[in-house]
């Protein structure tokens, strides 16, 4: 038997025996293993008195360390928070419930019937000895608390309203205005048909005259008018803009825009759009002339091919296009010559914004037949005087833009052309008559 693998039990059981009689050391172990197991004894009990003694020196430096974070707390007498809050009043027009100021005690209040309570209903007493929340307060819900009327005016309140009774030179629903000597300039005058009588009523004791929408009074108190408010002066003294795109007419009580000739007026009622006099067949044009819709009319137009001269004839091929016939092989001005000249009509409001993309020109080629390699375009005529340029946009197409404001009425012609090149050997050019028509309005 090893003396150190002996369960602690044993070893207490048999050294029990050893100090009680020497028969028991024979029946329970020899002299050799009584040594062994008092060794073993004394190395357990010196094991716990080391680590008795470290917990008992951690115990010590958390003791001590507690104790000093206690001495840096301040003092009872410094730190202890008040049991009550101050005294609290009820708020004037208003009720308080309650008569408890201690820490958790609830006051509440209430308002009188016709003042509204600002602020909260209820403040708690906190720890801290201060009231929660703000001040309470009682506000008159009177129409006429807010003081509207000004200038030294009488504020009377009827049902949920209220009304200014203004003293001598003073006018307006808050006697904001002075009264007025003379009549503004957005006011019409002089006019039976745009004035009115005031339309007055008895309110405790006071006289109170109102006028239609659309006028305003005018003159005393005693003898007071009501006149035409001129919206379309209005609206302009306000720099607020065009109150109509075109024409504002005043009249009484009101206003309405008008349009000028060869216009409509749109459902805002204040914008105008060009009638098409062509599609709606409101023309007068006769048999062989088109109709071609102008911004507040129309033309009757007829375009006819170039003269005849030498080897170049032309054909009409649609009414607005006329095509070369063939030429001999020998006639170089004849190849020369527009192989097709074409005709467009545009119309154009005052002050479009530049720059604009007026009209584009393209080749056609015909199916199986390679098309040429190269395109040139040009303006080759007309009374433009610089306010156009023609450019390529693409490969096969270029693009005629209008690049100064134009200002109408007026009548502007330009030709263009298209010239045909393959492998650099000219092919054929290509004419385009463009007729403008600029309008008098920006509309």
């Amino acid at each position: 038997m090893t003396v150190s693998r002996l369960p602690l039990c044993l070893l207490l059981l048999c050294l029990t025996a050893v100090l009680s009689s020497d028969a028991a050391v024979q029946s329970c172990m020899d002299k050799h293993q009584v040594v062994g197991v008092l060794r073993q004894m004394e190395k357990f009990l010196k094991g716990q008195e080391v680590r008795f003694t470290e917990g008992l020196r951690i115990m010590k430096s958390k003791l001590a360390t507690l104790q000093n974070s206690v001495s840096k707390m301040p003092q009872a007498d410094q730190s202890a928070a008040p049991t009550t809050c101050p005294s609290l009043e009820a708020p004037v027009h208003g009720t308080k419930f309650g008569s408890k100021y201690f820490v958790g005690h609830e006051i509440h209040f209430t308002c009188s019937q016709g003042y509204q309570l600002v602020g909260p209903t209820t403040r708690v007493c906190q720890e801290n000895g201060s009231w929660s929340g703000i001040a309470t307060l009682c506000k008159d819900m009177s129409v006429c608390a807010s003081n509207p009327c000004q200038n030294g005016g009488t504020c009377v309140e009827t049902v949920n309203q209220y009304k200014c009774t203004c003293p001598q030179k003073w006018s307006g629903p808050h006697c904001q205005h002075p009264t007025q000597t003379a009549p503004p300039e957005w006011s019409v005058v002089n006019d039976p048909a745009f004035s009115r009588k005031p339309r007055c009523a008895q309110v405790n004791r006071a006289q109170h005259c109102s006028c239609d929408a659309g006028f305003h009074m005018s003159g005393t108190s005693d003898n007071s008018i009501c006149q035409d408010v001129n919206e379309c002066e209005v609206y302009r003294l306000d720099q607020g803009g065009k109150l109509c795109v075109h024409e504002c007419v005043n009249v009484p009580g009101s206003y309405h825009c008008s349009c000028p000739s060869g216009y409509k007026l749109l459902p805002d009622g204040r914008s105008c759009e060009d009638v098409d006099e062509c599609l709606s067949q409101k023309h007068n044009c006769t048999s062989g002339t088109t109709c071609i819709n102008t911004g507040g009319g129309f033309q009757c137009v007829s375009p006819e091919c170039p003269r005849s001269h030498g080897h170049i004839h032309y054909v009409k091929t649609s009414p607005f296009q006329c095509e070369r016939n063939p030429c001999p092989m020998d006639s170089r001005s004849c190849m020369l010559a527009p192989k097709t000249v074409s005709f467009h009509y545009l119309s154009l409001s005052s002050n479009l914004q530049t720059p604009a993309t007026l009209f584009r020109m393209a080749t056609a080629t015909a199916p199986g037949r390679t098309g040429p390699d190269s395109l040139r375009f040009g303006i080759v005529g007309g009374n433009s005087r610089g306010m156009f340029v023609m450019q390529r946009s693409d490969r096969q197409t270029g693009e005629l833009i209008l690049v100064q404001q134009l200002q109408g009425p007026q009548e502007i012609s330009i030709d263009v052309d298209m010239s045909e090149y393959s492998d650099r050997v000219f092919q054929a050019k290509h004419v385009a008559k463009v007729h403008i028509l600029v309008s008098p309005y920006n509309f």
